[in-house]
């Protein structure tokens, strides 16, 4: 009886404890959401330039193609890809023999006239030689004369030397091969200088004309240029039925020739509507923006188009007079509450 009574008070002990506990145990509250602040534009629509790309080459405005006007093995090549040559510095050295020895015979006929021609002016002077003897002899010393300055130059082309300050941009030779006439041995390319080459399909090319402004893009760089359109080729090339360009580009110590790029070609003009690349939000394959309604943040799928500078156009998805949260719209979800920020 005694153990019954024990276990009853230890159980009332119990429940008033419990029932103390709980009358002093925080309520919960639902938390509302934050109203977070954010930089809003007006969507609107403005005319703008329609434009096809082509692509093209970034090159140099000067360069050569350096051969051999002789046949004979290189038996000097002193540089290398890259190196920094100047106007007449030696780039490669031909072992010519055959214009060596015939160079050396061309001078011993001309030493031969030479003395023949002296011979026959002390004859005439003497009146006992004819005219005819003496007009015979200076020929014959005008024409060795002639063949040993033959001579001379064919030797001077044994040295091949650079057309132009530049840089060795290929090398297609090497000392113990065989230079010979229209077998190139190097490519040779002025720095500073550089211009953009692309192919336009004919369709597009009554758009471009020469002293036009057409922007360039250039990938490796991530930047655009203002390229002045310099030259445009007056026919088609027969296989591939385009017609090639060149434009100067401005310099930039970023580009470098054998860039790929692309031209903006104008066709037209439309009107489109642009909102700030930023405001864009990529999630796997979805394309998303926010514009504000009622205080909230609502999300909209668009598809987009070409990107210009830092805006992107939006060919659908939103339409003109939406308000667009402009920046920070990764960290929004669907109903965020949001604030225009003044």
């Amino acid at each position: 009886m005694r153990g019954n009574k024990t276990f009853f008070a230890l159980m009332v002990a119990a429940a008033v404890f419990l029932s103390g506990c709980g009358r002093h145990a925080p309520e919960k509250s639902e938390s509302q959401p934050a109203v977070l602040l954010v930089e809003v534009v007006p969507v609107a629509s403005s005319p703008r330039e329609v434009v096809e790309e082509v692509v093209g080459s970034v090159r140099t405005k000067t360069r050569a193609v350096v051969e051999a006007s002789v046949s004979g093995r290189i038996s000097k090549m002193p540089v290398v890809l890259g190196q920094q040559v100047k106007a007449g510095e030696l780039l490669a050295e031909i072992d010519a023999q055959e214009i060596l020895a015939r160079h050396e015979q061309a001078g011993a006929q001309r030493e031969q006239a030479s003395r023949d021609l002296e011979r026959a002016k002390t004859l005439i002077k003497k009146q006992v030689s004819s005219r005819q003897e003496f007009d015979a002899a200076e020929a014959r010393f005008r024409v060795a004369e002639a063949a040993l300055h033959e001579m001379r130059t064919m030797l001077g082309y044994a040295r091949v030397t650079a057309p132009f300050d530049g840089v060795i941009s290929r090398k297609l030779a090497d000392v113990g091969d065989l230079a010979a006439p229209g077998k190139p041995l190097l490519e040779i390319e002025e720095r500073g200088t550089l211009r953009f080459e692309a192919d336009v399909p004919e369709a597009l090319i009554d758009g471009v004309a020469a002293g036009q402004k057409v922007s360039v893009s250039i990938p490796a760089v991530q930047k655009s240029f203002g390229a002045g359109v310099v030259e445009v080729s007056p026919t088609a090339d027969s296989a591939s039925r385009t017609f090639l360009i060149k434009l100067d580009l401005p310099a930039d110590p970023a580009l470098r020739a054998g860039q790929f790029g692309r031209a903006a070609i104008p066709v037209g003009r439309a009107d489109s509507v642009r909102v700030p690349a930023d405001s864009v939000v990529q999630r796997g394959q979805m394309e998303m923006v926010f514009v504000v309604r009622d205080g909230a943040a609502v999300l909209r799928l668009v598809k987009t188009g070409k990107r210009i500078g830092d805006e992107v156009e939006i060919l659908s998805g939103l339409a003109p007079g939406e308000i667009l949260i402009a920046d920070g719209a990764a960290r929004l979800v669907d109903g965020q509450r949001v604030e225009a920020a003044k």
